[in-house]
């Protein structure tokens, strides 16, 4: 039977719905990205003084750090509505156009993963975001016209784990861009110990620094992980997650202590045997280790890049001294 992987693409991919009830729902109550969300605080405030609508506000980051929950959030604290829309569903310049006209004044239009969005379907947007303003032709060739559609003031919200995949018109179009940063071990726990609330299963403070020390610096993971261990907790008949509980299912879980899962391991083992220790190009990482190339340099990469195992160079990736140590190997018995 094939293991359960708590870090999956699949899993990553489903922005922050792992349960609702978890989520917080204003800015006081969302922990860490303390500079992120002091700014943006302010931006609120002072559109409300105005009473305009909030610029379009960018959030860049890896996946799981909250970007879905701050747009909610935004909505709320604007007290407007929110609609939302993905970026690789937006197919056709008709979708794109049924979205913007169904907007209210005031909304906030989160669009996820806005970097996949064709760049035909973000020439339309450039009208919207600056001029509040649809183009649609209409008509067949050759007898086609445009027509222009006033649009109320709304806000775009647009989260990307690629920022550099934007165009530099949309990009340019967002007067707001934050980038969201891995979360503290402190921070994690915090989250942690909020979500054991929300649920009402209790976790010991040691447990919860252990679970938060193995979640990759990442809030969906963090909250995956305790679901997840909760269980082996309910199981065991325990009436709370201790140190040892969590231990026992992190190990069954394949998550080491440093947050890592198999995947990684198979990674980094890769460019160490398969490749020397590196430089390797992504591709020849990817089908050494049947993981697509995207989900590699979304999910996993940065995670290894920011702890110190993994580097890129102008030639590839290479795998650091660090990540001998870690996987306890030595350069001579690779």
């Amino acid at each position: 039977m094939e293991e359960e992987r708590v870090i999956t693409s699949k899993a990553l991919e489903m922005d922050d719905v792992i349960d609702n009830s978890i989520r917080p729902e204003t800015i006081d109550e969302y922990i860490g990205q303390k500079e992120v969300k002091e700014n943006i605080k302010v931006f609120i405030e002072a559109a409300k003084i105005r009473d305009e609508s909030l610029d379009h506000v960018l959030l860049y980051g890896p996946p799981g750090l909250g970007k879905t929950t701050l747009a909610y959030i935004i909505a709320r604290e604007l007290g407007s509505n929110i609609k939302t829309a993905s970026g690789p569903a937006i197919e056709k310049s008709g979708d794109l156009a049924a979205i913007l006209s169904s907007l209210e004044k005031g909304d906030v239009l989160f669009i996820d993963e806005i970097h996949r969005m064709p760049r035909y379907i973000e020439e339309i947007l450039y009208p919207a975001m600056e001029d509040f303003s649809l183009e649609i032709i209409v008509g067949s060739e050759g007898n086609s016209r445009n027509i222009r559609i006033d649009l109320p003031p709304f806000t775009l919200v647009g989260a990307t784990t690629r920022a550099g995949d934007l165009s530099a018109p949309l990009r340019d179009r967002f007067g707001i861009v934050a980038k969201l940063e891995f979360y503290t071990v402190e921070e994690l726990c915090d989250i942690v110990k909020r979500t054991a609330r929300v649920l009402s299963f209790d976790i010991t403070e040691d447990a919860a620094v252990e679970l938060a020390k193995r979640s990759r610096g990442t809030p969906r993971i963090a909250n995956r992980l305790f679901k997840r261990v909760r269980d082996f907790a309910l199981v065991e008949k325990k009436d709370k997650v201790d140190l040892d509980i969590t231990k026992t299912a992190l190990d069954r879980l394949k998550v080491d202590a440093m947050g890592l899962d198999h995947t990684d391991h198979e990674l980094l083992k890769a460019i160490i045997y398969k490749f020397n220790g590196g430089p390797v190009g992504i591709d020849a990482i990817s089908n050494s280790i049947g993981e697509e190339a995207m989900t590699i340099e979304d999910v996993y990469e940065p995670y290894l890049l920011q702890m110190g195992l993994l580097k890129r160079t102008s030639r590839g990736r290479m795998v650091t001294d660090l990540a001998y140590q870690v996987l306890g190997i030595t350069k001579e018995n690779k």
